[in-house]
């Protein structure tokens, strides 16, 4: 997508960590961008990945100037590229989630030895990442997994029956149909950690890092804007740095970093 803007308008891209299909992604990225472009003179087009695998490989090769990521995904970008956290929702913690289907018999973790567990991708951070690491280090769990490319077709393999459990985010279960919901519980939860920030190439100059962190947060301050961040999910847009994310780097979750 790109906004009709003079020819010196500025070009920079934006990648977006792939939780929901394609299209829905777009439809919740789309009005933001519109807006941002309006307050920061950029032209900004929206770089679509269909699998969180694609998104990382590109982020690793500095594809992208902007982009909107997980925390154990900035690590890794600020490691290789030098990424810049901006700005990320301050009114909650990532937490990952293991879902069971509402009348499954399944009652606590033990009850998951060596059954087949759904996940988006191995490197999906609340969803895979850092839940594998709890089930498997905490709580001594065996198990099969199964990588089913998005959080929402986690949701639906357990719905189905695919699957005895599946790991999730709260943000992406709660958007799920009504319906769906429905269908499901929640056995489990793993600690907290700061919300996927949006991050900025160090290529991007500092003057116009600041410029679209402004816009932002100038963006999330109105109704308008707030209804146009809550489909990302983004509820309390606060101002972010790389101390936020250090801690992560003491959980250990490299031994369950898949590289593809």
């Amino acid at each position: 997508m790109w906004a009709e803007h003079a020819p010196s308008a500025k070009q920079y891209t934006l990648g977006i960590v792939p939780q929901f299909a394609q299209r829905k992604l777009f439809q919740a990225w789309q009005p933001l961008v519109k807006e941002l472009e309006a307050r920061t003179g950029f032209s900004i087009h929206i770089v679509g990945s269909p699998k969180i695998p694609a998104f990382e490989k590109r982020f690793m090769a500095g594809a992208y100037d902007f982009a909107y990521m997980n925390p154990y995904h900035l690590l890794l970008a600020n490691k290789t590229q030098g990424y810049i956290p901006l700005v990320r929702d301050g009114s909650r913690e990532l937490k990952g989630v293991l879902v069971v289907k509402k009348n499954s018999p399944i009652k606590s973790l033990n009850d998951l030895e060596k059954k087949v567990l759904a996940f988006p991708s191995p490197n999906a951070l609340g969803a895979s990442l850092l839940m594998r690491a709890d089930l498997v280090k905490e709580h001594g769990l065996n198990f099969v997994s199964l990588y089913v490319q998005t959080h929402s077709s986690v949701y639906l393999n357990v719905a189905l029956d695919q699957t005895e459990a599946g790991g999730g985010v709260l943000s992406t279960l709660n958007a799920q149909p009504k319906e769906l919901k429905d269908k499901l519980r929640i056995l489990y939860e793993t600690q907290g950690m700061p919300t996927h920030p949006v991050v900025a190439h160090p290529r991007v100059s500092k003057e116009d890092r600041e410029i679209f962190r402004r816009a932002w947060l100038d963006l999330a301050s109105s109704q308008h804007g707030k209804a146009l961040l809550e489909r990302i999910p983004m509820y309390r847009s606060i101002s972010t740095d790389f101390s936020d994310y250090e801690a992560i780097l003491q959980l250990g979750l490299e031994e369950f970093y898949v590289v593809d």
